[in-house]
C-alpha cells in the first residue's frame, strides 16, 4: 500500500510541523510541546480525535461568528468617528474655533499696519496729543496682535489633539478588529490540523487491517486533468471549464470520485471558499448543474473501463466582492472496487491564478497550469513558503507519492493559513471520504 502509506506520512508532517502547531485555537491552548517523555505515550485513539474535530469545528464557528459581527462594530464605528462621534463633534469644533483664531489674528496683524501708517502719515505740524493719540493706538494694536496669536497657537494646538484623538480611535478600532480576524484564522488553521490528524489516524488503521488482507497494489493510473480554467479572472464573472478523469490502467475500475476545491488567497493567507467563489458541476447523467457540497466531492461518477474516460463540467463564479488577489484550485479523483479488491488516487494537483479586481480587464490569458502539492522531506518542513517563485512544475512520477513544484504568490499565501496542512490535509479527509463511500457500497 505504497501509496497510502506516503500520503500518511505526508499528512503526519503537514500536521506535526510547527507552523500548524503555532497556528492551534484557544481549545488546544494547553497543549505542551513534544517531548521524548511524550512521544513515548500512546497515540489518541480515533473517539478522541473526533472529539478534538468537533471542538475544533465549534470554536471555528464561534471565531466565524465573532469576526461577523466585530466587522459591524467596526464599520459602525469608522462611520461614527467620520460625523456623530464625541471626537468626531470635539475635532470639528476645534477646527472652527481654530480658523476663527487665524482670522483674528490676520485682523488683528492688519489692525498694527493701519495704526503704524497712521502714525508714519502725521503731518509735521502734528499736534503732540496728536502723536501720543498715534503712538498709543500703534501700542494697543500690537498688543491685540500679540494676543490673537496666543489665542491662535493654543486653537491649533487643540484642533491638532483633537484630529490626533480621531485618528488614534479609529486605529484602535482596526486593531481590536484584527485581532478578532487573526483568532478566526487560527481556529480555521487548528480546524484544518486536527481533521488531518483525524483523517491520518482513520488511514492508518484502515492500512492494518488491509494488510492483514490480499489487497492488490494500485497502478494509480487513474488520472484527473482540467482544461479550460484561465490563469486570469475578474471578480463578478462567471467561468466555464471541465475536469477528465481518465483510465489508464489494463482492469476496470468500479466506482469514481472527484475532489474539486477552489480557494481565494489574498496577502493576508487562504480564504474559505463560500465567502467569494461558488462553485458547480454537472454530468452527462446529472445535466443540472448543483452546487459542490461542503466537502466538494462529486460522487457517483460511476465504473471506468480500461483506457476509458468522463468528463465533468465546472462553473466557477466570483462575487463582486472578491479582492484583487490570487485563487487556487486543488484537483484530484479517485476508485475504489465494490468488493474491496483495489482502490487508489491520483496526485492532488494545484491550479492557481490571478484574481483581478470588479471592472477591471483580465489582459492576455491562457490555460492555468497544474502543478503538485508538495512532498515531505528535507528542506520542507512546513514552515517555509511551498515552492519558489518560478512557478514551474516539477515532475513527479506515479505511485500517488507527492512532488515538490514552483508556485506563484497563492502558495505563499496558503503557507500562511496552516501550510502543508492545508494541502495535504485536504488529500487527507479526501481519502477518508473514500473509504466510507466504499464501504456504503
Amino acid at each position: 500500500m505504497k501509496i497510502r502509506r506516503a500520503l500518511a506520512t505526508a499528512v503526519a508532517l503537514a500536521v506535526t510541523t510547527p507552523a500548524a502547531l503555532l497556528a492551534v485555537s484557544p481549545a488546544y491552548a494547553d497543549t505542551k510541546p513534544v517531548t521524548q517523555t511524550q512521544e513515548k505515550k500512546s497515540k489518541p485513539t480515533i473517539k478522541e480525535l473526533e472529539t478534538a474535530v468537533a471542538e475544533a469545528k465549534e470554536a471555528y464557528e464561534k471565531a466565524a461568528k465573532a469576526k461577523a459581527d466585530a466587522l459591524v462594530e467596526l464599520r459602525k464605528t469608522l462611520d461614527e468617528l467620520g460625523s456623530t462621534h464625541p471626537l468626531a463633534v470635539t475635532a470639528a469644533a476645534a477646527k472652527q474655533a481654530a480658523k476663527d483664531a487665524d482670522a483674528a489674528k490676520t485682523a488683528a496683524d492688519q489692525a498694527v499696519t493701519d495704526a503704524k501708517a497712521k502714525l508714519a502719515d502725521l503731518p509735521e505740524d502734528a499736534t503732540p496729543e496728536q502723536k501720543t493719540a498715534a503712538e498709543t493706538a500703534v501700542t494697543e494694536a500690537e498688543a491685540t496682535a500679540a494676543s490673537a496669536a496666543t489665542a491662535k497657537a493654543a486653537a491649533d494646538a487643540k484642533a491638532t489633539e483633537a484630529v490626533t484623538a480621531v485618528g488614534d480611535a479609529r486605529i484602535a478600532a482596526a486593531r481590536a478588529y484584527g485581532v478578532v480576524d487573526k483568532a478566526a484564522d487560527d481556529a480555521l488553521a487548528a480546524k484544518i490540523a486536527a481533521e488531518a490528524a483525524l483523517a491520518q489516524a482513520v488511514k492508518e488503521a484502515e492500512e492494518e487491517e488491509e494488510e492483514e488482507g490480499d489487497v492488490c497494489e494500485p497502478e494509480n493510473d487513474l488520472t484527473a486533468e482540467v482544461t479550460g480554467l484561465p490563469n486570469k479572472l475578474v471578480a463578478g464573472t462567471t467561468t466555464d471549464f471541465a475536469l477528465r478523469v481518465t483510465n489508464g490502467s489494463d482492469r476496470n475500475m468500479d466506482e469514481i470520485i472527484a475532489y474539486t476545491g477552489v480557494f481565494a488567497t489574498d496577502k493576508t493567507g487562504i480564504k474559505e471558499t463560500g465567502k467569494f467563489f461558488r462553485l458547480q458541476w454537472s454530468t452527462k447523467s446529472s445535466p443540472k448543474w448543483q452546487s459542490a457540497d461542503e466537502d466538494d466531492y462529486i460522487d457517483g461518477l460511476g465504473p471506468l473501463k480500461p483506457g476509458s474516460h468522463t468528463d465533468v463540467k465546472l462553473r466557477l463564479t466570483l462575487d463582486k466582492a472578491t479582492p484583487a488577489g490570487n485563487g487556487v484550485a486543488f484537483i484530484a479523483a479517485d476508485f475504489y472496487n465494490k468488493d474491496g479488491s483495489c482502490g487508489g488516487m491520483t496526485d492532488l494537483n494545484m491550479y492557481e491564478f490571478d484574481v483581478k479586481a470588479a471592472g477591471s480587464k483580465p489582459g492576455k490569458t491562457e490555460d492555468a497550469k497544474p502543478s503538485k502539492a508538495p512532498k515531505p522531506g528535507a528542506g520542507n518542513t512546513g514552515t517555509t513558503p511551498l515552492g519558489s517563485s518560478s512557478g514551474t512544475p516539477a515532475q513527479t512520477g506515479t505511485g500517488g507519492s507527492l512532488a515538490a513544484t514552483g508556485s506563484s504568490s497563492a502558495t505563499g499565501s496558503i503557507a500562511l493559513a496552516g501550510g502543508a496542512a492545508v494541502l495535504l490535509g485536504a488529500a487527507a479527509v479526501f481519502v477518508v471520504r473514500r473509504r466510507k463511500a466504499g464501504s456504503a457500497a
